[in-house]
């Protein structure tokens, strides 16, 4: 647990460290990182785009093998999205009749937004939502709850984790080596989650506006 919460605040520095300590540990606290961040709707802050972008960076300059990881990280984000929409989906029934406050005003409000957007949308919803923190981490429990018909849930889901894990870990990659890219990755690691943040945050003052000025 100290390790995880290292990464969260320390990712650069806490990754080469766990790398030299033990390379199949890091595998390991990779493909946790990346599963429970889309697996379980507690875990939206985990890193993600920028956690992956480390870590092409990382194994650019480390006996870590960028092609293992890659498959890896995949499979963990596949099998993420795979327990969140099960969750969804099982849930779903109950947490549409509960009156509970939080689960009634905050969660379940959402709900009909998401039919909407699902049926406009269809699977592109998985692949997009795939490239905004947070929302990646909802979007598939949602998926669960309007009950997204599994074969285009699974087609879209393998999509998009292939399209997020490659785009990120191979840029940081192939990139790794530049001398500039090697010393300052901490800062394109915090500024990869300000710029994947600001969509959504614009989205949510936007709203917040549009209802003190109706």
């Amino acid at each position: 647990m100290d390790q995880l919460i290292d990464f969260i605040l320390h990712t650069d520095d806490a990754l080469i460290s766990l790398v030299a300590e033990n390379i199949y540990k890091a595998y390991f606290i990779l493909f946790l990182i990346i599963m429970l961040e889309t697996g379980l709707i507690v875990f939206p802050f985990l890193p993600g785009d920028g956690l992956l972008f480390s870590a092409g960076v990382v194994a650019a300059s480390t006996d870590m093998n960028v092609w293992v990881l890659l498959v890896l990280l995949i499979i963990a984000a596949i099998t993420g999205n795979i327990i969140n929409y099960y969750v969804g989906l099982t849930l779903g029934a109950g947490l549409k009749q509960s009156n509970n406050y939080i689960i009634k005003n905050y969660l379940m409000a959402h709900v009909p937004k998401a039919e909407e957007f699902y049926a406009k949308h269809g699977g592109r919803a998985i692949i997009i939502g795939r490239f905004f923190p947070m929302v990646r981490t909802y979007i598939p429990f949602l998926a669960g709850i309007v009950r997204m018909e599994r074969p285009i849930f699974m087609k879209y889901t393998v999509s998009g984790a292939i399209i997020w894990i490659m785009l990120f870990l191979l840029t940081g990659f192939f990139v790794g080596e530049i001398p500039w890219v090697k010393n300052n990755y901490g800062l394109i690691f915090v500024s990869l989650a300000i710029v994947t943040v600001l969509p959504l945050l614009f989205s949510v003052i936007m709203k917040i506006f549009k209802k003190l000025t109706t």
